[in-house]
């Protein structure tokens, strides 16, 4: 693993204790970690070569974990020719939150500040490189892991049962929140600024949309794929590059455009599933022919699978059950093999160019909204819901399901199908754990986010929404966690800031046209893309645990053990366990697989911490 970790504002007589908070952080992939120590701070940057930065001078500490990249000339001239932490070292003081805006790139920084009894935190625009503190008492202690923070003697390892609350709701926990009491996350594209035993947390960056852009289509189609080539360069400089490859569109633009850069056969990796309805490797040698990359294919397995379940507990530091990151993690590990250190993904396409289906799906409902309220409350909905016989007629029935989802505000409407919601949370928790959670936490920190955005259409609400739970929160760990299991860096060329700023200057329209999802993506592409991918249906790396659960042994056995001993720990009913082992499952494996993977996930990563002694 990589990261960094340290703190301000305690003793550092215990020497040793700086070097034992980094060792979670290089556990994983064997990279060095380098210390600082001063009286009363310390810092340690875990990482691979170019990848950690580390600066000490007259009681100043500065810690550097990524690939950062300033967006001013003369102090770019001046980190080429000094080291970036010597120069961020330079500059702080004058405007912590203009610095942070001129960095680029994927990061997490701490500058720490003994003689003025200050310091500052900071993560990417983007979230890629987390960082979670904690204040405890005028400590500032700060880690890219939770492994590593609660390693020192003032952070405390008690459990918040919302953050487990929220697991079980969203699948991950979204940041600021963590699985700790007492502890958070940055933000993307946040700062802290610590003085003399306070904090204050301010974004340095926001998502800014320019709704009325008026280049023409070619010209935004050229300035498009340059910058595609820019932001591949960027992310492949100083390593052996692979992509990941699952056929979709940006997966299959950003091996194209890496072949295109590199001027050679680009190494590229795909997952299959003997499953069906889940294989897609057809779509990626699709794409792998038309660019004539170096293509290498793995079907993951169910014993695959059973196998890497501890191992990917073991590198979260928060519980986290995205099923994809297992297919993930086999990819990266391929690619191991073959030397490769970097893996470029395709992640941030959806949530910049509008790619998502729900997309299209919530501007159809808006559509009711713009039907005058009288209409809707004195005409259309009596008909509807009061027609005699009505739930027997198909039209009808589809009809008032339409009015009552599009009666549901944003964003909440977008868990209308929550599968916690779905069970119902009284059914699935005990009435203890219920008891120091809040129902209500979930759905009021996606409508604090949604608020946030000043975009004035739907489609650049809801993306800018998706940037931070969808792609922060969820994506970009699954793959971070996979690669940083298997020993390679990840990188995202989507991610690039000025592909984010230039799909902030895309119309709506352009974005979602009518019912057509990334419709100027799309465009751009042909010619370049093949016809097969710019038409097919959205997929991705989906894993049949569901279906492989009724068949395979050690898989039932692990689940089974898993599940047992949660129910120990007094946050899950037996009872909706034996009900979702049992009649539910058989119902519906694909659909109720997902929560048994949940449950087990949540398990697992106890095990690793509470029983299995990582944390401390």
């Amino acid at each position: 693993m990589s990261g960094l970790c340290g703190w301000i504002g305690h003793g550092g007589a215990e020497r040793e204790l700086i070097g034992a908070m980094a060792a979670p952080l290089a556990r994983f992939g064997g990279n060095g970690v380098q210390q600082v120590q001063g009286p009363r701070s310390a810092a340690a940057v875990a990482g691979q070569a170019g990848a950690s930065h580390l600066f000490q001078r007259d009681g100043l500490l500065v810690a550097v974990w990524g690939h950062p990249v300033l967006r001013d000339a003369a102090l770019a001239e001046q980190a080429a020719a000094q080291g970036i932490a010597a120069t961020l070292a330079a500059h702080w003081q004058a405007n912590p939150e203009k610095l942070c805006g001129l960095l680029g790139g994927a990061f997490a920084l701490a500058i720490l500040d003994e003689q003025r009894g200050e310091a500052v935190l900071a993560v990417d625009r983007m979230g890629i490189h987390p960082l979670t503190w904690q204040l405890a008492g005028e400590a500032l202690l700060f880690a890219s892991s939770a492994d590593a923070l609660v390693r020192h003697p003032l952070a405390g390892a008690d459990i918040d049962p919302q953050g487990i609350y929220n697991y079980v709701y969203f699948h991950m926990i979204p940041s600021p929140r963590t699985v700790y009491k007492h502890q958070q996350r940055l933000l993307p594209g946040e700062f802290l600024h610590y003085r003399q035993g306070r904090v204050e947390t301010k974004p340095y960056w926001r998502m800014q949309f320019q709704e009325d852009g008026k280049r023409s289509f070619e010209e935004l189609r050229t300035a498009f794929l340059a910058q595609l080539k820019h932001g591949v360069r960027e992310a492949t400089a100083g390593a052996k590059a692979g992509a990941f490859l699952s056929g979709g569109t940006d997966s299959s633009t950003i091996a194209g455009i890496l072949c295109d850069v590199g001027g050679a056969p680009a190494d590229t990796y795909s997952i299959g599933f003997a499953a069906e309805g889940y294989d897609e490797m057809e779509y990626a040698r699709i794409a792998s022919r038309h660019f004539g990359t170096n293509h290498h294919e793995y079907y993951v397995t169910p014993d695959d699978v059973a196998a890497a379940i501890p191992a990917m507990a073991a590198v979260c530091d928060q519980p986290f059950g995205n099923a994809s990151a297992v297919p993930a993690f086999y990819c990266a590990k391929m690619a191991r093999a073959d030397g490769i250190t970097r893996m470029l993904g395709g992640d941030g396409g959806d949530e910049l160019f509008g790619g998502n289906e729900r997309y299209a799906k919530q501007h159809v409902f808006a559509l009711y909204e713009k039907v005058p309220s009288l209409l809707r409350k004195a005409l259309l909905e009596p008909a509807v819901f009061n027609f005699p016989g009505g739930d027997h007629v198909t039209l009808l029935r589809k009809a008032k399901s339409y009015i009552e989802q599009a009666s549901v505000a944003m964003p909440a409407r977008l868990e209308t199908y929550n599968l916690l919601g779905r069970y119902g949370a009284q059914q699935v928790f005990t009435d203890d754990f219920l008891a120091g959670t809040d129902a209500a936490n979930p759905l009021a920190g996606l409508a604090h986010t949604y608020g946030q955005s000043e975009a004035k259409s739907l489609i650049n609400r809801m993306l800018a929404l998706d940037l931070k739970v969808t792609l922060a929160d969820n994506d970009l760990p699954k793959v971070m966690k996979a690669c940083e299991l298997a020993g390679v860096e990840a990188a995202f060329p989507f991610l690039n800031d000025a592909m984010v700023a230039f799909s902030a200057g895309l119309t709506p329209q352009q974005k979602l046209n009518g019912q057509q999802l990334r419709w100027f993506f799309k465009e751009a592409l042909k010619g370049f893309l093949p016809d097969a991918i710019i038409t097919k249906q959205k997929h991705g790396f989906g894993l049949p645990f569901g279906v492989w659960l009724q068949q395979h042994k050690p898989l039932q056995q692990l689940a089974s053990d898993s599940l047992h001993d949660l129910k120990r720990r007094g946050i899950v009913r037996g009872e909706f366990i034996e009900q979702l082992t049992g009649r539910h499952l058989q119902e519906h494996a694909g659909y109720h697989g997902t929560m048994v993977w949940v449950l087990m996930m949540l398990e697992q990563w106890f095990r690793q911490r509470q029983d299995g002694g990582l944390a401390r």
